[in-house]
């Protein structure tokens, strides 16, 4: 497991080459008390997350701006005490970002990778984040075992399919946001029949991060109406064949 320095004990600096660029100023409005922590989270994407293939080299001088802000700012569009499951985490975005800016927030990394998964579980504990637990499955795994008030995703899969995987995993009333790039009304569009066939009762972009990061995080909203549980639905076809066997004939 890797280490990182923690202000009551004397483990050495990351190497200058393994280091995430300065935290610019628009870190500290966004993180607040959790500054510390997602100055380590940087360096740990920085250095072992480029090693064991979380983000690439090239990201590193824009870890900030591209990945933790642009992550961390989606918080402004989550309710207060929110149950998140974050599909396809990777190496913890948007995930843990939300959990650095919005410790009220109870949110699970979803990752199939083992690999992956191991990091996550390395990086949780070395910050100490109480609120997140990782779980290593597909999230169509998941279907009909949990029930998340929203479900978050970013560069995973096109809407129609990540919606596919989402969706099903949302509470009624449930909210996934999907960030997405310019494209995403496009996208959007194309994807508005299955959107329809899973259960979405609205769908839109919005934009987060006015004052944090420029140009803004674009996201996909798509709500979902009522959900009926497995139960219910057996109940209710139980009552409607009794019914139809008392029918009297002709």
């Amino acid at each position: 497991m890797f280490h990182v320095k923690r202000q009551d004990d004397t483990t050495p600096d990351p190497p200058a080459d393994e280091r995430a660029p300065e935290a610019p100023e628009a870190a500290g409005r966004l993180f607040g008390d959790n500054l510390e922590r997602a100055i380590r989270y940087a360096d740990l994407l920085a250095g072992p997350g480029v090693r064991r293939g979380m983000v690439g080299p090239r990201e590193v001088g824009r870890l900030w701006e591209r990945h933790l802000l642009n992550c961390g700012v989606v918080a402004e569009l989550i309710a207060e005490n929110a149950i998140v499951h974050d599909v396809g985490s990777g190496g913890g975005l948007p995930g843990i970002p939300l959990a650095l800016v919005r410790p009220d927030l109870r949110i699970t990394l979803v990752e199939p990778l083992l690999r992956r998964t191991t990091f996550l579980d390395e990086v949780v504990a070395e910050l100490g984040l109480d609120n997140v637990e990782v779980l290593r499955g597909r999230a169509e795994e998941l279907r009909g075992r949990t029930s998340a008030d929203v479900v978050t995703a970013r560069a995973v899969a096109p809407l129609a399919k990540l919606a596919g995987w989402g969706l099903p995993l949302l509470g009624s009333g449930g909210e996934m946001l999907a960030l997405k790039g310019d494209s995403a009304a496009e996208e959007l569009l194309e994807s508005e029949a299955d959107l329809r066939k899973l259960g979405a009762i609205s769908w839109t972009v919005a934009h987060a991060g006015e004052g944090i990061v420029d140009p803004l995080t674009t996201v996909v909203r798509v709500r979902i109406g009522t959900v009926v549980s497995k139960n219910a639905k057996s109940t209710k076809a139980r009552r409607g064949a009794k019914a139809t066997r008392r029918r009297p004939g002709k």
